[in-house]
């Protein structure tokens, strides 16, 4: 824009030369007022008609109204410009051209859009731009060959789609030609037939402009709506609204001032003539016209905006929204079950009707609305909102007030419920694959408000159950014992007590209650795996109890004193007069607590928590195995119901009863005990009965874990920081600390019952016959004594009650610490013997006695040691007259195979008969003593 202009010069004389102003003229640069980048920005508020005659100002503004950039925008604003495809035809454009000429600035010239003409050509520097293809590129090129009027001839005479722009919106008349020719019908498809070229936007965009405007200035200005230009020309109700969908895209590229009223203008038009095609439905619908006059209304509502109108007024009209009440009360789930239950069927009838009703409903939707309107998807929504989410919400929140089990059943079975609906629904032709996920998306949306208070719920429920369940257990267990304490004491008279203490010591008679059934001595519990399993299953175990006689019944409470039996298999023992003393009475009290070592804790108290526990966790689990977005929060919940489940049942159940157990162990005394079995220790069976129970309970929690856990994918077992495989580890230890405690006290009760044995029945006479009072016969018994017949009955009917009830290394050192302590007790109930050469033939039996049984337990090691009793008893065999042979017998260390010390043996010679008689002689051919030097 800058000028040329002369200055005067004064000071000397004119000359005439022609040349002299020339050379006096001084250049004087004149810049723009306002810098380009305010200039652009200006440009971007002009109305087209305005832009065309800013270009014809000069040849710089005519490259900021050719600004590519510029009509790209309109295009992408009305949503006519494809980045992709334009992106794509210029890669095949600069292919073809790279192959043709090759050329490094004809690459970077098709790379950045200059030198484009219509043809998708690439310029030559050397050529000047044809009439009409002249664009902003062109300048940037270089110098523009053409002049003013060369420019000017150019914008008045190019086909770039913008010569038909009128300069002024007074009058039509300024329109083209080809335009006032163009079919109405071809102005309803302009949007669709544009191009994304880069370097030909202003043409594309001149095209549409030249098509739309005029409707898009008569529909701005008419005053009312009926005398729109679009309804004088276009008739039919779809290519009006073709029309007006248009016109709304169009508004988006009118960027100049005032915009925001014209769009409004276009909006009001559009929003009066939606209001009367919406009003012609509506009716339609009422008259159930579905292929006719619903169909094609529908589809005007389609091309005018989506036909979102139409679908809200056919959801607004069906019968699943409108008479939402006639597909159940959420209500009579609670109302019309059990107490406290939740009544499924009811629930499952509402969800069976509105599958029912849902696949009508996407019939019509198939044959009224096109598939662009994607009806369905919005009809599902609809219904999952105000349909199926307000019956969830209902239903839950009168559950969670009612009753929390009735709640917890309702969110699980409701899910479960809603999820094989969504499969009994039919998919319309316009959803896709993605129908289904939109359903389970759905159904999550309903659910997830409740599925934190669910869960916390669900852990609380199980939490305060269990806690009441075991405290009940432990309840009764302390009232049984106080009412069984003021049994016995109520008849004592405390007085006579006291004047005649000593008197009523001498008659403590302690009387055993026998109130709770035994297990079968005879089984080793080999079968309560399968019992288990069935516990765990909730099967009837009626059928398991006839089939197997090892079967045993338990109480489901502690029993009570005077109760009746607790077993229908087992009869009642009558129990016996309250003792009068309170001595007697303290021993029937201990008596009656080793008896009921058995019922410190129950199978039932198991087994109701296990089924708490499946329950809920089964419950859970039902969002889990679905995979839905809160899976993993079930999961854990599952693991935690399962964790709290060991430790209620571990902790406070199973640990505190065998820690009262060894406590009552710990007070036996075989000496206050006058009825003594022949072969066992009753506070000893009942404990590994005990132990037994203890053992099923775990194996119950096997099959649990396998079942419910394992199988269910809840946890791996094979993860070693997962809480519930953390959790079972410190179950098992805990148990198999508290029964190798309870069997180490255990082992004690039964050596204090073998060394009373051994106390009470071993004769003086069976090893040493001329100690008896009367001449016994030339002919012996040589087989065993009666005392080592019991012992071996005892300790072995004790050992073999673990077999298969506890695991083979636990088992192991049961039984060699059994045996190691039985040979203690041997060898000091040895030690108080008198034992003659006539009786070594008995005692030799004995120890072949105790020998064969240690065979069978199957330990070398601890066969060692008998092996060396049964050689012991050789040295009272001996006659007294071969004492020689009897000190090199005592001295012999390896004939005991480094069991005993010869000093150890020598005790036990001293043990002898006739000991005093032959000592001398012994100790002279042991130390040498009473030798003399000669």
């Amino acid at each position: 824009m800058s000028n040329f202009k002369k200055v005067t010069v004064t000071g000397g004389p004119p000359r005439q030369d022609v040349l002299a102003p020339l050379r006096m003229t001084q250049i004087v640069g004149s810049k723009p007022v306002l810098p380009a980048e305010i200039l652009s920005t200006i440009l971007d508020y002009v109305t087209v008609s305005d832009l065309i005659h800013f270009a014809q100002v000069s040849r710089r503004m005519k490259e900021m109204v050719y600004d590519d950039t510029r009509w790209i925008l309109r295009l992408r604003l009305m949503g006519c410009w494809n980045e992709a495809e334009a992106r794509k035809r210029a890669e095949a454009s600069w292919r073809k051209r790279a192959g043709s000429h090759g050329l490094p600035h004809e690459e970077e010239a098709e790379r950045t859009g200059i030198g484009v003409n219509d043809n998708n050509d690439l310029v030559s520097r050397s050529r000047k731009p044809q009439n009409g293809s002249q664009t902003m590129f062109d300048a940037a090129r270089g110098q523009i060959d053409a002049g003013v009027n060369g420019l000017q001839q150019s914008v008045a005479g190019s086909p770039d789609g913008l010569d038909a722009v009128p300069v002024s919106f007074n009058t039509t008349t300024n329109h083209s030609s080809s335009y006032k020719s163009q079919d109405p019908l071809v102005r309803l498809d302009i949007l669709s037939q544009v191009r994304s070229i880069r370097g030909q936007a202003r043409q594309e965009y001149g095209k549409i402009h030249g098509s739309l405007n005029p409707y898009y200035h008569d529909a701005i200005t008419c005053k009312d709506h009926t005398t729109a230009m679009i309804f004088r020309i276009y008739r039919d109700p779809n290519h009006q609204a073709r029309m007006l969908a248009n016109l709304a895209r169009f508004a988006h590229s009118d960027l100049a001032q005032g915009w925001q009223q014209r769009k409004e203008k276009i909006q009001e038009l559009s929003e009066a003539f939606e209001t009367a095609v919406a009003r012609e439905f509506e009716q339609a619908l009422e008259t159930a016209d579905v292929d006719g006059k619903q169909r094609r209304y529908a589809q005007v509502l389609a091309a005018l905006n989506g036909g979102q109108k139409g679908v809200e007024i056919f959801t607004s009209n069906s019968p699943i929204v409108a008479r939402k009440h006639e597909l159940g009360d959420p209500l009579d789930c609670l109302r019309l079950g059990s107490p406290g239950h939740f009544s499924a069927q009811e629930s499952q009838r509402f969800f069976a009707r509105l599958a029912e009703g849902f696949n009508e409903q996407i019939a019509l939707i198939d044959r009224i609305f096109p598939a662009s309107t994607k009806a369905a998807v919005t009809f599902l929504e609809r219904i999952g909102k105000e349909v199926f989410s307000d019956y969830i919400s209902t239903l839950l929140d009168e559950a969670h007030q009612t009753s929390l089990e009735s709640y917890l059943e309702a969110v699980s079975c409701t899910y479960h419920q809603s999820l094989y609906m969504a499969k009994e629904l039919r998919p319309s032709k316009d959803t896709g694959d993605d129908f289904y996920e939109s359903v389970d998306r759905i159904i999550a949306c309903a659910i997830e408000p409740h599925i934190d208070l669910y869960l916390n719920e669900e852990y609380s429920f199980f939490k305060r159950k269990s806690e009441d369940e075991v405290g009940a257990w432990e309840r009764q267990l302390s009232e049984q014992d106080a009412s069984m304490q003021s049994l016995y004491m109520s008849n004592v008279n405390r007085q006579a007590d006291k004047r005649d203490f000593l008197t009523s010591f001498k008659k403590v008679v302690m009387m055993p209650v026998n109130v709770l059934p035994t297990f079968p001595l005879s089984s080793p519990f080999g079968g309560k795996s399968a019992t288990a399993k069935a516990l765990v299953n909730g099967e009837n175990l009626q059928k398991t109890s006839q089939a197997s006689s090892q079967m045993f019944a338990r109480p489901a409470t502690p029993s009570m004193i005077n109760s009746t039996s607790l077993s229908t298999n087992q009869s009642t023992t009558p129990l016996p007069e309250p003792p009068t003393t309170e001595l007697a009475a303290k021993a029937a009290i201990m008596s009656s607590r080793l008896e009921g070592i058995r019922s410190l804790f129950s199978i039932e108290v198991a087994l109701n928590l296990v089924h708490t526990a499946k329950s809920g966790i089964e419950r859970a689990a039902v969002f889990y195995r679905t995979q839905s977005q809160f899976g993993e929060d079930a999961r854990n919940q599952c693991q935690q119901i399962f964790v709290l489940l060991l430790q209620i049942l571990g902790n406070r159940h199973i640990r505190a009863g065998f820690d009262q157990a060894v406590d009552h162990l710990a007070k036996y005394n075989p000496k206050e005990i006058q009825n003594h079995g022949h072969t066992e220790v009753r506070p000893l069976v009942t404990f590994l009965e005990l132990v037994n129970v203890g053992d099923l309970i775990q194996q119950m929690l096997d099959v649990f874990y396998e079942q419910e856990m394992v199988a269910s994918r809840l946890t791996d077992r094979n993860d070693f920081i997962d809480p519930a495989v953390k959790e079972k580890k410190k179950f098992e230890q805990m148990l198999d600390e508290r029964v190798a405690a309870g069997l180490n006290k255990g082992i004690e009760v039964l050596m204090a019952e073998v060394e009373f044995v051994c106390a009470t029945t071993q004769k003086a006479e069976d090893f040493n016959p001329d100690a008896a009072a009367t001449k016994m016969a030339d002919v012996m018994d040589i087989g065993p004594s009666e005392t080592a017949r019991n012992i071996v009955d005892i300790v072995s009917s004790h050992t073999k009650m673990l077999v298969g009830s506890t695991e083979k290394n636990l088992l192991d050192v049961f039984n060699q610490e059994v045996g190691l302590r039985t040979f203690t007790a041997l060898c000091k109930h040895l030690k108080r013997q008198r034992i003659s050469v006539a009786g070594s033939i008995k005692l030799i039996s004995d120890m072949n006695h105790y020998f064969t049984y240690i065979e069978t337990l199957k330990n070398q090691n601890l066969l060692e040691y008998f092996i060396a009793l049964r050689e012991l008893a050789q040295i009272y065999l001996v006659d007294a007259s071969d004492a020689k042979e009897l000190a090199t017998i005592i001295a012999d260390g390896d004939r005991f195979h480094g069991i005993f010390r010869a000093e150890e043996v020598y005790e036990f010679a001293e043990r002898r008969a006739d000991w005093y008689q032959i000592r001398p002689k012994v100790e002279r051919a042991m130390y040498g003593i009473g030798c003399g030097v000669m």
